[in-house]
């Protein structure tokens, strides 16, 4: 958990640091000290006639900033956080909450480097081909003697297709057209909720509790509209002409 107190220079501290002091209590160098300063994301040093000098206030940021970049935040986001906690417009543990819900995953599908043996067995099937199938498709990727599996799920949904008669390559196909339509669904409701919150309707300390219950909500409600939409589909196909033209052309072809 991070933690992190917001210190002003003008509190009085006799800790008082020059950049190679700083660079060296730290651990960073004093060129990359100075690029955190021009991207906002470290507080001003206090001028005393030409030598700047940095305090425990500095110490203590730059740890945070360390920490934030861990977590894959880009320099000039955590220098637009810094700005704005200093400001007082943002709450350091309130932002902090609702990163930590953001970053929970989701779905619980991690990638997997396997060998040839347990490829097979979480395919749940040996026919001839099937691995050069796997990887023409993209669904798994060989990488010398292992293969590697982006995605367990998806290997096991595709799997179950082809068990009904789907080939890898429509399975694929279809699962393409589902990440482009979801991608931007997807964008568009979380905008909707950060606009929400920007504008007040949502108040951002209860955003984590909102994300939280909208990962079970969520997907639930993403399973029910495909369904519905599905069954709509199915049933505006069925009354057409479309599927009788369709029967009409495979029955020929098999001929």
């Amino acid at each position: 958990m991070i933690t992190f107190a917001v210190a002003a220079m003008d509190e009085p501290d006799d800790d008082v640091l020059t950049i190679d002091q700083l660079a060296a209590e730290s651990r960073v160098p004093s060129r990359t000290i100075r690029f955190y300063q021009s991207r906002g994301a470290l507080q001003a040093p206090e001028i005393r006639g030409r030598v700047a000098y940095y305090g425990k206030p500095h110490v203590e940021r730059l740890k945070l900033i360390a920490q934030l970049s861990d977590r894959g935040l880009r320099i000039d986001a955590i220098g637009d956080l810094m700005k704005r906690i200093d400001r007082g417009e943002v709450d350091l543990a309130e932002w902090l909450g609702v990163e930590e819900e953001m970053q929970t995953p989701w779905a619980q599908d991690q990638p997997r480097t396997v060998t040839e043996a347990e490829l097979f067995d979480l395919a749940g099937n040996r026919r001839p081909g099937l691995l050069a199938d796997l990887a023409r498709t993209r669904i798994v990727e060989r990488k010398g003697d292992v293969y590697f599996v982006p995605s367990p799920s998806l290997l096991a949904i595709a799997m179950k297709l082809e068990g009904v008669g789907i080939d890898l390559e429509t399975a694929t196909e279809a699962s393409a057209i589902l990440r482009k339509h979801l991608k931007r669904a997807v964008n568009d409701l979380v905008e909707l909720f950060m606009g929400r919150i920007q504008k007040g309707q949502v108040d951002i300390g209860q955003a984590n509790k909102l994300f939280g219950a909208f990962r079970s909500v969520g997907v639930e409600a993403v399973r029910l509209l495909f369904a519905r939409q599905m069954e709509g589909e199915l049933r505006r196909l069925g009354t057409s002409a479309k599927l009788a033209e369709v029967s009409a052309r495979a029955r020929k072809k098999r001929r």
